[in-house]
């Protein structure tokens, strides 16, 4: 009997806010198409910053802003939720370039800033290139 092959370890992708938006802005499959590029297992992680920035639109913002809200915090439910302590007074942005680069994991953003942060500290970026797909930039 042939050994089976050695099963990769389990890809952590963290999401920003804006991740959970690209359903409906752009008409993406956010998790089809993470499956299609990654090509392994991988899970969506949730930081307690970003769900909370979530929650505040969901409850503040525009009209508009609060439907697109709750509608993310629906997909966020797919995702695996993490508590990210002590760490309630620093920006959600600074927040996920430390756990990303804690956990040398990727990050699925649209924020041209935050995006430039990730890739100057070497950190894998997800995003949406053309409004049409999902490309990555940086080795995984």
């Amino acid at each position: 009997m042939a050994p089976k092959p050695a099963q990769k370890e389990m890809l952590k992708v963290i999401l920003d806010s804006n991740a959970l938006f690209v359903p409906f802005q752009f008409k993406i499959d956010i998790f089809n198409e993470l499956e299609r590029l990654l090509n392994r297992n991988f899970e969506l992680i949730l930081i307690s910053p970003v769900k909370r920035e979530l929650e505040a639109l969901a409850e503040k913002g525009s009209p508009k802003m609060r439907k697109n809200a709750s509608y993310a915090l629906q997909l966020a439910e797919r995702c695996k939720y993490v508590e990210v302590g002590d760490l309630a007074e620093a920006l959600t942005d600074d927040v996920i370039v430390r756990v990303a680069k804690e956990w040398n994991s990727p990050v699925f953003t649209n924020d041209k800033q935050l995006r430039k942060r990730l890739r100057d500290i070497s950190v894998p970026v997800i995003y949406v290139r053309q409004k049409s797909r999902l490309e990555i930039d940086g080795m995984i």
